[in-house]
């Protein structure tokens, strides 16, 4: 299993939102290249890493900052927020970036996801970030009347490396992760599936680990390392 820390990023600062809610918002003090230098040191291998004002804005922000990550340490990268184009994929691949989310232009149109991932082999994430089983778009400002369940069934012989399914309900709460809709979920494809929000303490992470649970490539993990719930050294012995 995989862990991802993770990095929201807004006005060149870490952030970490409730409930995808940009008005409920608290900014740390570490910069998001010192925050992944402290995952890198750690031993982590993988971060998870959003530009949520490219979220907003519909296309990159970020970028400098980003790239600066990627060429300050050697780790996996996994980017997004405010992709929308061939182009943007391009970039971010070129400045070192593993792993590209596409979300909201991937969900309404198709043809583009299918050629993301013909282009770019492996190196495409599909975010479906969902309120109540539907999904919502552009930074979770545009809810639709999607079920990610339906969703799925039509990108389920694309070529996309993972799935980052996150309860927008439960994001940046840490009242533990949404599991029962994310298992149920992750039995409808053969897509690997990455746990997102609501990730409270070790204890959550320990049991999805222990449970082994079928198509549950790994977890991402954001505000309760942030405000100290779980000791980050303690998770990094958990990879």
């Amino acid at each position: 299993m995989v862990i991802f820390p993770a990095i929201d990023i807004k006005g060149g600062k870490c952030v970490r939102l409730i409930k995808g809610d940009f008005n409920n918002i608290t900014q740390y003090e570490k910069t998001p290249m010192d925050q992944a230098k402290e995952f890198f040191d750690l031993g982590f291998k993988n971060i998870h890493l959003i530009d949520l004002d490219g979220a907003l804005e519909g296309n990159p922000v970020n970028e400098n900052i980003i790239k600066k990550i990627s060429n300050m340490i050697q780790i996996n990268l996994q980017v997004g927020g405010g992709v929308r184009t061939l182009d943007h994929i391009e970039k971010l691949i070129s400045f070192g970036v593993n792993t590209v989310i596409v979300g909201t232009a991937a969900i309404k149109d198709i043809g583009f996801l299918k050629t993301a991932c013909n282009k770019f082999d492996k190196k495409i994430a599909i975010a479906l970030d969902v309120r109540e089983g539907r999904i919502a778009l552009s930074g979770w400002k545009k809810q639709t009347n999607i079920l990610a369940t339906d969703f799925v069934k039509e990108i389920e012989n694309i070529n996309i490396k993972r799935i980052i399914y996150t309860d927008i309900n439960k994001d940046g709460t840490k009242s533990g992760p949404n599991l029962e809709e994310t298992i149920n979920f992750s039995n409808l494809t053969k897509i690997p599936v990455l746990v997102s929000g609501g990730i409270s303490s070790i204890n959550d992470v320990i049991n999805i680990k222990n449970n082994k649970y079928k198509n549950i490539e790994g977890i991402i993990v954001g505000k309760a390392i942030y405000d100290g719930s779980i000791d980050i050294k303690k998770l990094s012995k958990i990879i």
